[in-house]
């Protein structure tokens, strides 16, 4: 191949003192962490790329600094048989193997786990799975089974955490009078999580002040005068990509309300996942340890019912994107 073929490969070429155990960790967890291969010891392979490149030159440096020498060198293989050598190197299938197979331990061991640590569990299947794929330059059948396994395995964890987490349907939002919901009896799951809790506040704060609300066992449970919210055929739930608390902003004429925008994108994100907004992680946390610590939906409620206040309050006074 002539000397400006592409693909263009990177080869680094280092050498480190023999004293410097604590940079020789360091340099090879980053070349890790950037999927390269090793030739042979102190020569890296990486298929080009700016990002890429700028990060070995990173690490190039990193080893000059301590005392070593380094060469970051593009390369261009001389045939095609050459290239394809190069490719397997890269063959990602037996890194999905046991990434699959280590998911495949952790579902045996689910039953047993908390909801808090489930979810923390279901964000940590993402990370590694979003790891692997950062460094499956050449993705093949191997990549879509994991895909495919990490779908399956975060469905039964949010059966686990949400037995009976409503699934969303389709059709249109009819716009609904508040004078037509007043003093109501309104109905739904008990063990409140993010969308119910926020629900229930927005219910009693801006549509029916003088709700009282019934905490169901099951949703079979439901009586026949109360209005169900956020379980499967309840008057209010999911519908399309909307979850229970932004079918409430629709039907009831909520959505000019900047704040309240706001706020169901945390709700959202917590609850289906999504683009992450700046407040979840804090939000999460402090359901959470109220979840653990509070006897009782009612207690829970009102414990949540001042913290979703305090920030529809913050979201009034500060502008979306602004610093505080």
């Amino acid at each position: 191949m002539s000397a400006d073929a592409s693909p263009q490969w990177l080869l680094l070429v280092i050498s480190l003192p023999t004293q410097s155990a604590t940079a020789r960790m360091r340099v090879w967890r980053g070349l890790k962490a950037l999927g390269c291969m090793a030739l042979r010891d102190g020569a890296y392979l990486l298929p080009a790329g700016e990002e890429r490149e700028a990060a070995l030159r990173e690490i190039a440096e990193d080893c000059t600094r301590e005392s070593g020498v380094a060469w970051l060198m593009a390369v261009v293989p001389r045939a095609e048989t050459e290239e394809q050598a190069y490719r397997e190197l890269f063959d990602r299938s037996a890194d999905h193997a046991e990434l699959r197979a280590a998911w495949k331990e952790s579902n045996r061991g689910l039953a047993k786990l908390s909801a808090v640590e489930l979810a923390r569990l279901q964000r940590k299947l993402q990370r590694d799975f979003d790891a692997l794929r950062a460094i499956d330059f050449f993705p093949s059948e191997a990549l879509i089974e994991t895909e495919a396994a990490l779908v399956q395995l975060n469905r039964r964890i949010e059966s686990l955490i949400s037995p009976d987490e409503p699934h969303e349907v389709e059709g249109g939002i009819a716009r609904l009078d508040p004078a037509q919901y007043q003093g109501r009896t309104w109905a739904t799951r008990k063990r409140l999580w993010v969308d119910r809790v926020a629900s229930a506040w927005l219910i009693r704060r801006f549509i029916d002040p003088d709700a009282k609300f019934l905490w169901l066992e099951r949703p079979a449970d439901c009586p026949k005068g109360a209005l169900g919210f956020d379980f499967d055929g309840a008057s209010f739930t999911h519908v399309g990509d909307r979850v229970t608390f932004e079918t409430l902003l629709a039907s009831f004429g909520l959505e000019q309300d900047a704040a309240l925008i706001r706020l169901a994108a945390i709700v959202h994100q917590l609850d289906v996942g999504g683009e992450p907004a700046p407040e979840s992680i804090g939000f999460e946390a402090v359901m959470s340890g109220a979840r653990a610590r509070l006897d009782g939906d009612d207690v829970l409620l009102a414990e949540m019912s001042t913290v979703i206040d305090s920030l529809y309050a913050h979201f009034q006074r500060v502008p979306s994107g602004t610093r505080t």
